[in-house]
């Protein structure tokens, strides 16, 4: 079985993080975003990832041909000249895709965090005899997006709403989906829109099911739905009594804390934290909501909350960061110094507080 990644482009969202690799190469949980889809398509069965991709395929396909041994599986990359949306690089990729086993494959959006019951899913495709099927969340307000109306008992498709001023439904398209090789002559070689496009037809001919997607789904291509996304999947590992949880007197809630990571005495971690490889957290810091990757420093007494510390990066003394600060790769918070929702390119020092949101280059 085959699966196609939509990787795109450049991940403006989550600058200053994206400055320093691709976006699904950004850690979410201690791993590349990327690798939790991976590994759960590996899971089921998939044999071929083909990434969809416009941008910097050199530094994914280098990266992921370590995991591709380790995980015995075959990464390759299809690679945009310009930008097709998100149907047309299943065109493009088509050769990649289809075999002649008439097996259908599945899309995922690289951006999209969930449980991945994609065994459910193809059990769910098998039974409803149509050419597609697609993931549904339900969400609180869907007056923000694009809201699928189905038949509750079949999961038929009916039609897509966008940004409904009228409660329609609930029920949104999460990113995930199951197509047979036969949505690929629907498509052609130019910008396309799989949702706006492609799946309004097939819906019109009644061959689009929907299945709801059980446990929890977050789009984390923005630095707060990340904080949010990240509550969201140790809430998940709670749930299956994960032994990746880290607990301890110093621990609150759901925190993730790598093994070669060094934690000093006297620190107050969590709720909602996930802290990377290398990383130094000295005595007396107090960390809740919020990531801290690969190699960063924390100094005595600093108190981090919902932000993301990029790699490598140090917090001074008794600095105070909040507010969905986000610190690019190498930057320098020097001590007793406040960032108040400073988003900080990376390789900067600062020196001087940030007292209100802003970018500091």
């Amino acid at each position: 079985m085959k699966a196609l990644i939509l990787v795109g482009g450049f991940g403006t969202r989550l600058r200053p993080l994206t400055l320093s690799v691709p976006k699904p190469l950004v850690d979410f949980a201690n791993k590349p975003m990327i690798l939790h889809q991976i590994e759960a398509l590996k899971a089921i069965g998939v044999t071929e990832v083909v990434l969809a991709i416009n941008y910097q395929p050199e530094v994914m396909l280098n990266f992921l041909k370590d995991f591709e041994a380790k995980l015995e599986i075959k990464i390759t990359c299809s690679q945009e000249t310009e930008p097709l949306g998100t149907a047309g690089p299943l065109a493009l990729a088509r050769d990649k895709l289809i075999d002649n086993s008439g097996e259908p494959f599945f899309v995922l959006n690289s951006d999209v965090i969930s449980e991945y019951p994609l065994k459910e899913m193809i059990e769910f495709h098998k039974s409803h005899g149509g050419e597609a099927s697609i993931m549904v969340t339900k969400v609180d307000e869907p007056s923000k997006y694009g809201v699928v109306v189905m038949e509750d008992s079949t999961g038929l498709v009916e039609r897509f709403v966008e940004k409904p001023k009228l409660f329609v439904g609930n029920k949104i398209n999460a990113g995930i989906y199951l197509l047979s090789p036969s949505v690929l002559d629907r498509i052609e070689l130019k910008p396309t829109s799989i949702e706006k496009e492609i799946f309004p037809k097939i819906a019109g001919e009644k061959k689009l099911f929907a299945m709801v997607l059980p446990g929890f789904w977050m789009d984390i291509g923005q630095p707060r739905d990340y904080i949010t996304g990240l509550r969201l999947y140790l809430e998940s590992l709670k749930k299956k009594s994960s032994p990746k949880l880290a607990s301890g007197s110093h621990i609150i809630g759901n925190v993730l804390v790598d093994e070669s990571a060094k934690i000093g005495d006297g620190c107050l971690i969590g709720p909602d934290v996930a802290i990377g490889p290398g990383c130094v957290v000295e005595s007396g810091v107090r960390l809740s909501r919020c990531t801290v990757m690969r190699g960063v420093r924390i100094k005595k007494h600093a108190c981090i909350s919902s932000s993301i510390i990029g790699w490598h990066s140090t917090v001074g003394q008794w600095a105070r960061v909040e507010n969905m600060t986000i610190l690019g790769e190498d930057v320098h918070v020097g001590d007793e110094i406040y960032s108040n929702g400073g988003v900080v390119l990376p390789h900067k020092e600062i020196k001087s507080s940030i007292l209100k949101p802003e970018i500091v280059m």
